[in-house]
């Protein structure tokens, strides 16, 4: 029997083959992470054609929800003419779209068709990706149930978003405003939640808990300043739903006045909120200067911090806010056109990324070093 060295190394087959499993592990997060850019890629893709929906007023064309054959668009003549006749049974074609043709209402007819089929598309890589990921044994502990939830809440979101289109198909001449408001918070809610999660997942537990352990304050700031970004996409949601972009074009004043005069003319008292554009619009211009005002404040505290990752994150995201407030300043002095209307929502997309971004920089803070007297 020979004799071994006392710093001979040794090695085992069990020992080698477990070796690689952390790198298989920082593969699979990475590729989770990619799965939910995507997603999160398509749910904005789906705020923003749903907001050219809107403004197309093409919402009410399809006056039917089936979740499966609906995907298949009309293949004939007769199914045409079967669409439009359906679309003349509402209150918008009769008060507002009788002039309407075949041909005129087939480009809103597809607006509304390719709304719902990216929702569907977003349903399907959901699905596929998740199934795959969990053939592959790929899921991390713990993130099976993080990784559901958005799809759970896409389902929800195609039944909010029929209960809206149903609203306009009862009497009224457009979808009720609030029921707008709650589809397309729910969408961006959906939005905010892919982002932190695919953030999220490329840390794993234990640089989580380091991460963590390096807290040193300001997300009572970012959270304030998310609760009141995201107020503010509502009552934007409303300004939408009744028009109320286009009829107060002047700036700073609205037709002269700070407060128009018909600001409460609707009884009750509480309708004015929701449904006269006068005040929704005022009130979607003073929450905008509130949430600049925080976003800047909450910049200066942030950079009090030390941090240079979160110093910058919080000054994209106040730059980010007042790049949004001239957008939405300007929209409004042109009378909201599609082309502006649609780049303003697009900068609340903006916006929230940044937040959630400086969420995530405060929430998990990278490592720094001190050199020559300063965090790098």
């Amino acid at each position: 029997m020979s004799k071994r060295a006392i710093f001979e190394e040794v090695s085992s087959p069990k020992a080698e083959a477990a070796a690689p499993a952390p790198v298989r592990g920082r593969e699979a997060r990475g590729a989770i992470a990619l799965w939910l850019w995507l997603l999160a890629a398509l749910v904005a893709a789906m705020v923003l054609v749903g907001g050219l929906t809107r403004l197309t007023d093409s919402g009410l064309s399809i006056t039917v929800w089936d979740p499966v054959m609906g995907a298949v668009p009309p293949l004939s003549a007769s199914d045409w003419e079967a669409a439009f006749e359906a679309y003349k049974t509402t209150t918008e074609y009769q008060v507002q779209n009788n002039w309407m043709t075949l041909e005129d209402f087939k480009p809103i007819f597809w607006w509304e068709w390719g709304h719902r089929f990216l929702g569907r598309v977003i349903g399907v890589v959901w699905l596929v990706g998740l199934v795959g990921f969990l053939v592959a044994r790929a899921v991390p502990r713990g993130w099976l149930g993080r990784l559901v939830v958005p799809g759970l809440l896409g389902g929800v979101q195609g039944a909010v978003g029929w209960w809206m289109v149903a609203s306009g198909l009862t009497g009224r001449l457009d979808v009720a405003s609030y029921r707008l408001a709650m589809h397309l918070g729910l969408a961006f809610v959906i939005f905010m939640l892919l982002v932190w999660l695919a953030m999220r997942i490329r840390l794993d537990e234990v640089e989580a808990l380091k991460a963590r352990r390096r807290r040193f304050g300001g997300m009572g700031w970012a959270g304030s300043l998310g609760a009141l970004i995201f107020l503010q996409i509502i009552v934007g949601a409303l300004v939408a739903g009744i028009d109320a972009g286009r009829g107060y074009v002047d700036w700073p004043l609205m037709q002269g006045q700070f407060l128009p005069s018909e600001s409460f003319d609707l009884v009750p008292p509480w309708r004015n909120f929701f449904e006269n554009p006068a005040l929704v619009q005022f009130c979607h211009r003073m929450l905008g200067y509130l949430v600049l005002i925080w976003a800047l404040a909450t910049a200066v505290a942030l950079a009090r911090r030390g941090h240079p990752r979160i110093r910058a994150a919080g000054f994209w995201l106040a730059g980010g806010v007042l790049a949004q407030v001239v957008i939405g300043i300007v929209t409004v002095m042109h009378g909201s056109p599609a082309a502006l209307a649609i780049f303003h929502q697009a900068g609340a997309l903006v916006v929230v990324f940044l937040l959630m971004r400086t969420k995530f920089a405060l929430a998990y803070p990278s490592e720094t070093r001190i050199a020559r007297g300063r965090s790098r």
